[in-house]
């Protein structure tokens, strides 16, 4: 399928209802339907304060790319950043508005409808991009995150989330919708692909993700791996299973990756390291949520000192 009838298919989907709308039972766009939404996505996914850290952003720009109902989004403006921000549909954009009217947030530099991979502002222009759980959904992910990247000014920073292909959630969907289909050679990218969400959806590998991210004038690449309630909760009708997909969660544990050289004696003068980790992995590598952050580099990748 072609990206642009593709990419019509994705908007489609998401256009019918943004994501998390779903859990709220109050009357659209009330006061009491954002607060639903609200509540369960921080209850369900708690690690997005720490993730984000919304109000180190005050008095700084920040473009949110994808913000959906835009839960994250008015965190960014309740903490007073800069914040500017587009989405692929009209329903996202009419969540955000009314969510800012209602709760009278200060007014966003900018909103509106627009393309991830042809973001709508000049290069250098934002302290922080931010996008969780969105440009897997773009049909060109490489070059969305190419220009969020290049709308960060050098110095700045990188935050966002895509999906992980060596989750517990997604052997489960491959589970379902290829084994027990009688399709085992059908591989987990084509099964996300076909059945996650938005049509064309895509979930990464560390390797996949080190490669991608270490091509683009990125420094101190970070990738946090997190157990969501969907690896949790995967084959919960099928004890077994379910015994087995804790028993590996557990198993793969909480994972930091602490560097001796990072540390530094009382009284001791810090020292710059010339062992540089262009990617650092920690987390629980069976979870679904990459969490990556990186800084953008004030060389191009690949040149001395980058």
């Amino acid at each position: 399928m072609p990206d642009d009838a593709l990419k019509e298919r994705v908007r489609q989907f998401w256009n019918q209802q943004s994501c998390d709308t779903q859990v709220a039972a109050s009357a659209k766009f009330s006061r009491e339907y954002f607060e639903e939404i609200e509540t369960f996505r921080y209850r369900d996914q708690p690690f997005i304060h720490s993730f984000a850290q919304f109000t180190r952003y005050r008095g700084r720009k920040v473009l949110e790319v994808g913000f959906g109902a835009g839960t994250d989004f008015i965190q960014w403006l309740r903490a007073g950043a800069l914040a500017s921000g587009i989405d692929l549909t009209p329903e996202a954009l009419e969540n955000l508005r009314r969510r800012i009217e209602i709760y009278q947030l200060p007014k966003p530099e900018r909103i509106g409808v627009g393309d991830a991979e042809n973001l709508p502002f000049p290069a250098d222009s934002f302290d922080l991009g931010y996008s969780f759980g969105v440009l897997h959904h773009s049909p060109d992910t490489v070059k969305a995150i190419e220009e969020l990247v290049r709308v960060i000014r050098p110095g700045g920073e990188l935050k966002m989330m895509l999906y992980n292909r060596r989750s517990i959630y997604a052997v489960n969907q491959w589970i379902k919708h290829a084994l027990l289909k009688g399709r085992p050679w059908t591989s987990i990218a084509r099964v996300i692909f076909n059945h996650m969400e938005s049509l064309g959806t895509k979930a990464y590998t560390r390797h996949e993700l080190q490669h991608m991210l270490s091509r683009l004038p990125l420094a101190n690449i970070q990738i946090h791996t997190e157990i969501t309630s969907a690896d949790y909760l995967s084959a919960s009708a099928f004890p077994p299973l379910r015994f087995c997909n804790r028993f590996l969660l557990k198993w793969g544990g909480y994972v930091q990756d602490w560097m001796a050289m990072e540390y530094v004696e009382r009284g001791a003068t810090p020292k710059s390291s010339t062992r540089r980790v262009k990617v650092r992995f920690t987390g629980n590598p069976f979870g679904f949520f990459n969490c990556i952050t990186a800084v953008k580099s004030a060389v191009p990748a690949g040149a001395p000192g980058s």
